[in-house]
């Protein structure tokens, strides 16, 4: 109650930060006068002047209005486009690192070239992240008219370009691309082999366009660059041939809700008698039981033209939220071979992880961070706790006037869609154009085929006809058109209205299902009532739908069979829609749960990567690396000599034996006369190993830190890859601990922790191993240690490397060794005080 007051007097929160940008408007505004006396040539001088004064301390506040009644008079004259004061607004709220929730069609890409512009003056680069590659081409090339004539270079990242051409746009002032394409190219460059290879510059600061489709949505999936394992995917066929002997509800059970399959007491029998074995979970035969669920999972919960299409022979994933296709894209853990081997179609061998991230993790990376979109609202606690992103609400530019008419419920989905096909029928009459959203292709194409019987012209847009995406949605609000589209397929494309439509009542939305999330729906919706035309909506259900059937239709069934409701009857009652709305609550609040639970596991992983990335970074940039070397063999032979025990312990024989064969085979220390007579001190050890590395710098020549850094960076790599195999593994598992009442979460990070520790000397020992057994006897090229790409398949055990043959470097002074105290009288041992200095 005290709320309620406190905002009818004071306003909202929302209300409050709108009201604070107001003297920034106040102030643009009363600069327009000026800025429009500016001669052409002056923009750009400006634009210098400011990015100097920014560089020497001067705050971006302080030059926000200048700067936008600059961008502003630069629209007017490159664009004829004049931003108005809710696009004011908008820029300020994407400056202070913020989420701008602008309804269709009030000019979203116009605003971003405000805070781009501002940001720009700090000279480390802007993004602008779109959802796919088309309208990355697009709003780069539309908006850089405005940058190109403030002096500002604009460049933008597409799929298929080379590693110079991505470096060139990464490096322009402005850079536009896709979340995938930005997030694959981090990844890349964090696998390169020297820094002439990579080619993203900081993650300064970035706009996300569609911020709900990409921070929400698509965060469940994990970016994921792989190589092939080498396994046969003759299994899957096997696998797929048994699962139409196994009975649903008998063998095994189906969640549709959690997307999970389980096997039966008696499932596992009958699957073990099919196999041919005797106990379905002893550990030779774990790999059938992992591939029977996922064979399972692909006949029982994936469907064709629903959640991926069969193209040209491929599997093809259908993107669940926007209805494009996802070419290069594969389900992991063995599901996409499943469901090739389902369609018959040839099975490609599974992929084992070489680098991954999840999109939370990325773009949590940016030292600023901001997203538009016309729906966020809805996911407003997600984006705060995930993102610490805040949501502000802007108002539209002039009055909505759709109207929402309630939902509309009929019994069966026949019924439903024969009501349908009369609606749009009885429209296309009356010349009022329909833009028709369904949830799959598969409904889409039903949609089509009826209304084709009904003799009803339309166009179909969804993931087979995204080519033609742009032009079907540009005419989606002339007279007489009917447009069916799967999901949000065509965002980013304003539906402009045609002559006379205006009097016919607008563009109708019409919906044939609700979607688990409100946000899509409300995406759906606005596609109709831009910047204040005429429009509305209505939502058809059905009681077998998806959300319906999974979510609490009983009541609402019940209701429906006291009313004494007929066939082809429909109820239209606002409390129905109230609880719809409440269903899909709690499937977004399930889904959040579930972004959650992987952002919490990736945490665990993405620690693990920053210790990892930033080593990578270090040998590709630094010019000393035998410190590094030397730091790697002291702690090899700290662990080594430590199996002695104390001074007043003595070894036995075994023990020994031990020591000198870890220090033959890591450290080739055989290579001295001494060793084979006895065992050398700790400090005789490591001088030796100083003189091997000594040696391999006089054969190396000016090769020698290039040496280095191949046999560190390549050892790193090698081990990296398969310690994400292991977490892969160990996350796989993780959650049977639950039944030894164990937090699997608190056990991933325990597990997750000592086999990176692990990992992390198994580096040092391979590097090393490397290193002092590596012969260096002909003349070579500097690039035979430096790697064009990633490495595939690549084994440096004892291999024989050449380079030119040259006497070791004699030393004036007598020689300090690591342990020995320094000779500065510090009383510290020599590595740590001067030699640390070296």
């Amino acid at each position: 109650m005290i709320g309620f007051i406190t905002k009818k007097i004071f306003g909202s929160m929302n209300d409050r930060f709108l009201k604070s940008i107001d003297p920034y408007v106040q102030k643009i505004n009363g600069l327009e006068g000026q800025t429009r006396e500016l001669k052409d040539e002056e923009f750009p001088v400006r634009i210098r002047e400011w990015r100097d004064q920014v560089a020497q301390g001067r705050d971006l506040d302080e030059l926000l209005p200048e700067v936008f009644a600059l961008v502003r008079e630069a629209g007017r004259r490159t664009l004829n486009m004049r931003h108005f004061d809710m696009q004011l607004v908008g820029g300020v709220v994407l400056h202070r690192g913020r989420i701008a929730e602008m309804k269709t069609g009030e000019g979203k890409t116009l605003v971003a070239t405000l805070p781009v512009v501002l940001n720009s003056l700090k000279g480390r680069g802007v993004h602008v992240i779109t959802v796919n590659d088309y309208l990355a081409r697009r709003d780069a090339e539309w908006m850089s008219a405005i940058y190109n004539f403030l002096g500002l270079t604009v460049g933008v990242i597409l799929h298929g370009l080379s590693p110079e051409e991505r470096r060139q746009a990464y490096g322009s002032d402005i850079t536009y691309g896709t979340n995938n394409e930005f997030g694959f190219d981090y990844l890349r460059d964090n696998m390169a082999f020297s820094m002439a290879h990579v080619v993203q510059r900081d993650l300064h600061y970035a706009i996300v366009d569609e911020v709900d489709s990409i921070l929400i949505d698509e965060a469940r999936t994990p970016l994921i660059i792989s190589g092939q394992a080498e396994k046969s995917t003759s299994m899957y066929g096997r696998i797929n041939s048994i699962v139409p002997k196994l009975e649903r509800d008998k063998d095994f059970s189906v969640d549709e809700k959690g997307k999970s399959v389980s096997l039966t007491e008696e499932g596992v029998t009958h699957a073990e008698q099919i196999l041919g074995v005797e106990n379905l979970y002893d550990p030779q035969n774990i790999t059938f039981q992992h591939h029977i669920l996922q064979a399972l999972k692909a006949h029982s919960l994936f469907q064709n033209e629903v959640d991926y299409i069969v193209k040209e022979g491929e599997v093809v994933i259908v993107d669940e939220f926007t209805g494009r296709l996802m070419p290069g894209r594969r389900y992991s853990d063995g599901l996409h071979q499943a469901l090739e081997a389902k369609e018959g179609v040839a099975v490609k061998a599974e992929n084992q992880t070489l680098a991954s991230i999840t999109f939370q993790n990325y773009f949590r990376m940016y030292d600023k961070l901001a997203g538009m979109t016309g729906t966020a609202d809805t996911e407003a606690v997600e984006f705060k706790q995930i993102y610490n992103l805040d949501v502000t609400v802007i108002p539209t530019h002039k009055p909505m006037v759709r109207k929402d008419f309630a939902d509309i419920i009929y019994k069966t989905q026949r019924e439903k869609f024969e009501a349908i096909c009369k609606d749009i029928a009885e429209l296309n009459r009356k010349g009022q154009p329909v833009l028709v959203g369904t949830v799959s292709i598969e409904k889409s194409e039903l949609l089509s085929k009826m209304l084709k019987k009904s003799g009803v012209p339309h166009n179909v847009l969804n993931a087979k006809q995204h080519e033609r995406e742009a032009e079907i949605v540009a005419e989606a609000g002339h007279k007489g058109k009917v447009t069916i589209a799967t999901n949000m397929a065509g965002r980013g494309t304003d539906i402009k209205l045609g002559e006379g439509v205006t009097d016919l009542g607008g563009l109708h939305i019409l919906g044939t299902e609700r979607h688990e999330s409100r946000r899509i729906d409300n995406q759906l919706r606005g596609r109709s009532g831009r910047q204040g035309d005429p429009g509305s909506s209505r939502f058809y259900l059905a009681l077998d739908d998806d959300l319906m059937r999974l979510f609490g239709s009983d009541r609402i069934a019940g209701l429906m069979d006291r009313l004494g409701m007929q066939d082809g009857e429909a109820i239209e009652n606002r409390m129905i829609t109230k609880a719809i709305e409440n269903a899909q609550k709690r499937v977004e609040a399930h889904n959040f749960e579930i972004r959650k639970t992987l952002l919490e596991y990736d945490d665990v992983m993405n620690q693990q990567r920053h210790v990892i990335y930033d080593q990578r970074r270090d040998l590709m940039t630094l010019d000393n690396l035998e410190e590094h070397a030397l730091s790697f063999a002291d702690d090899l032979l700290d662990e080594t000599y430590a199996m002695l025990g104390g001074p007043k312990d003595k070894p036995d024989e075994e023990i020994l034996n031990s020591v000198r064969t870890r220090l033959v085979e890591v450290l080739d220390l055989s290579r001295f006369e001494e060793f084979k007579q006895e065992l050398p001190s700790r400090e005789q050890a490591g001088e030796w190993v100083q003189a091997i590395l000594d040696n391999l710098k006089g054969q190396a020549g000016d090769h020698y830190n290039e040496v280095l850094r191949f046999f560190m960076l390549e050892a790193l790599d090698r081990n990296w890859k398969d310690h994400l195999l292991q977490m892969d593994h160990l996350r796989e598992g993780i959650g049977l601990r639950g039944y030894g009442q164990k937090d699997p979460k608190q056990e991933y990070k325990r597990e997750g922790f000592e086999l990176f520790q692990d990992m992390l000397f198994r580096v040092k020992e391979n590097t090393m191993r490397a290193l002092t057994h590596l012969r260096i006897k002909q003349e070579v090229r500097e690039e035979e240690f430096q790697h064009k790409e990633e490495p595939k398949n690549v084994q440096y055990s004892g291999a024989e490397k050449t380079a030119a043959g040259k006497q070791p470097v004699k030393r004036e002074a007598p020689k300090v060794g690591r342990n020995d105290p320094c000779p500065c009288g510090s009383g510290k041992k020599y590595k740590k005080c001067c030699g640390a200095a070296g």
